[in-house]
This record gives structure tokens, C-alpha cells and sequence, in this order.
């Protein structure tokens, strides 16, 4: 199973890159971990959320591999602990298919999309800047992969 990172984001800060180097470089490397930022489009004057959203939408669904498992991330999706996401995670490897984390662009994700993905997971029913959402969800891959190697965790 690989996993792929979609985030609808500008240029994010240094620590974000920082934070998020630190986890990737922890992550097992059968997962093939690659994070990938797809531009937001241009938000013109006047420009309606609906427009904004369907662009973004099309930009995501070129970046997503042939069969992935969709993870919407949005805060009225589900919410797991570590130990659920990492038996999600353990589930998902043995089906052999590709999961792709989405994170949509400032106005969210197109609907259509959100509705269409496998799964919609919630990190926090609080909404979050792109940067943080990035560090806590690679972070929490790490954790749930340390969980899987039988690593001690705290409940």
C-alpha cells in the first residue's frame, strides 16, 4: 500500500516543512509516503465558492492514482482514535489499494468530491490551517505504523 498526501495549499511555512520531513522520514518505507500540493486556483473577485471548488476538484481527481482509496479529511467526517486509524491503516494494507488523504483548498472540498471519497475523516470538529493539518496527519501516520510494529503507546 502506498500513501499519497493531496493538499489544495499555497507555500507553507518552514516549520511546517520541518514538522513534516521529521514524521516522513519515520514512516515505513513500503508505504511509499509522497505528499502533493496542488495549486489552489485563482481566487478572483466575485469569484463563487462553487467555481473555486470544481477547479480544485478537477486538479485533484488528475492527481489521484487509478483505484486509490479516497480519505476526504473534513470536520464532519468520521473521528478515530490512533488505535482505529492504525487498524484502518492495517485493514487498508490488506487490501491491497492505494490511499490518498485529501485536504481541499481554502473554501473546502468540492462537495461532489467530499461525498464521492471511501471515507471522510476528521482530525478535530475545529477547522485548522493546511499546515497543521499536514504535521498532525503524518504525524498520526507515524504513530498508528508504531502501533502496527508493536511499539508501546500510551492509552
Amino acid at each position: 500500500m502506498k500513501i499519497r498526501l493531496l493538499t489544495v495549499s499555497h507555500k507553507q511555512p518552514g516549520w511546517v516543512h520541518e514538522a513534516c520531513a521529521e514524521y516522513e522520514k519515520r514512516l515505513p518505507r513500503e508505504w511509499g509516503f509522497q505528499l502533493v500540493e496542488v495549486k489552489p486556483d485563482a481566487r478572483t473577485s466575485g469569484a463563487p465558492t462553487e467555481k473555486v471548488q470544481a477547479a480544485e476538484a478537477v486538479k485533484l481527481r488528475q492527481a489521484l492514482g487509478k483505484n486509490m482509496r479516497v480519505v476526504a479529511l473534513d470536520e464532519r467526517g468520521e473521528s478515530w482514535s490512533t488505535r482505529a486509524f492504525a487498524d484502518k491503516l492495517k485493514r487498508w494494507q490488506q487490501d491491497a489499494r492505494d490511499v490518498a488523504f485529501v485536504v481541499g483548498g481554502a473554501d473546502g472540498l468540492e462537495p461532489a468530491f467530499r461525498d464521492a471519497a471511501d471515507v471522510r475523516l476528521s482530525l478535530s470538529a475545529m477547522t485548522m490551517p493546511h499546515g497543521l493539518v499536514r504535521v498532525v496527519l503524518i504525524e498520526q501516520l507515524y504513530r498508528a505504523a508504531s502501533v502496527l510494529a508493536g511499539h508501546p503507546y500510551h492509552t
